[in-house]
């Protein structure tokens, strides 16, 4: 007998997160890193899979996958708090990242790119959609996946807990909202982009992605504040829906209802991350204005 969409999602939760749990809660951020890195590769392939042909996407991947590379190992913040300078190496490599970064990223995201289609155009009215596409895809798939591996580098005991506040606010919100809008009410939210997805299960969400960051806090992160609470959840479930409208626009743009079939009840890898792509750089953006606040100005 088949199982349904909602006892699929049930098992791949079951195996997935406590995998994921592990690998958050190691020390050291290059697992997580490894992890989100896949992730990415995984975001950019279905997202080229839907806007380029075929003969575009492998050369698209690879220029991804360097651009997210330099987008993380060259940033500052991850030498700094990963690779305090303690030799003449490292602090020669950490004076490259602090000015390099944003330069090199941006070089593999959307100078390459031209340039592949510079010299690799065979179509010319059809090179600034393929153009165009490619390095959408970089950015939205690539770069802001890049941003979970990100949060646990600022993650202030390096537990993971940072990461797992994005996946709650998101993933809590999904399901807040998938039994609001299913018992609640039934007016659309926004019906021409996904008809599924009503107002009841809007504010659903937004009360799913707020018990999530509560219970985080209650349970493991002290370090939050009530007022961080309100700060990342309210704000964060907004984005997040946005977020999942912003990839069922794209899926619906090009004709097709998932991004992928990697995960059984849940689509493809976008399907599952589309929210956090919205949420992740917003709380990393967040949490480092806290952390250096409460760096230069100690708590009482």
């Amino acid at each position: 007998m088949a199982l349904g969409n909602l006892a699929q999602r049930f098992l791949v939760a079951v195996v997935a997160v406590p995998i994921l749990l592990l690998i958050l809660h190691y020390e050291r951020p290059e697992p997580t890193w490894a992890v989100m890195f896949i992730a990415s590769l995984l975001a950019m392939n279905e997202f080229f899979a839907m806007t380029l042909p075929k003969e575009d996407r492998r050369p698209a991947l690879v220029i991804g996958a360097l651009a997210c590379i330099a987008f993380y190992w060259l940033d500052p913040v991850v030498w700094m708090k990963t690779y305090a300078p303690t030799s003449p190496t490292v602090v020669t490599l950490f004076g490259f990242a602090m000015g390099s970064q944003a330069t090199v990223a941006l070089i593999f995201g959307v100078v390459v790119p031209g340039l592949w289609y510079l010299f690799k155009f065979r179509d010319i009215p059809s090179v600034a959609n393929r153009y165009a596409a490619t390095v959408a895809g970089i950015v939205y798939a690539g770069f802001l996946t890049t941003y979970l591996a990100k949060l646990k580098v600022i993650d202030p005991h390096r537990v993971g807990d940072t990461v797992v506040l994005v996946l709650l606010v998101a993933w809590v919100a999904d399901t807040g909202g998938y039994f609001a809008g299913r018992f609640l009410g039934k007016k659309k939210l926004y019906e021409a982009v996904s008809p599924k997805k009503t107002w009841a299960g809007a504010w659903g969400g937004l009360a799913g992605s707020f018990l999530g960051v509560a219970v985080l806090k209650l349970a493991f992160a002290d370090w939050l504040t009530w007022l961080d609470v309100v700060l990342i959840a309210i704000p964060g479930g907004i984005l997040g829906q946005m977020g999942d409208l912003a990839e069922s626009l794209i899926k619906r743009s090009v004709g097709v209802k998932d991004s992928g079939a990697l995960l059984p009840g849940h689509g493809g890898i976008l399907d599952r991350i589309d929210a956090v792509l919205f949420i992740a750089p917003y709380v990393y953006t967040y949490l480092s204005f806290k952390f250096a606040y409460v760096s230069v100005v100690p708590m009482q």
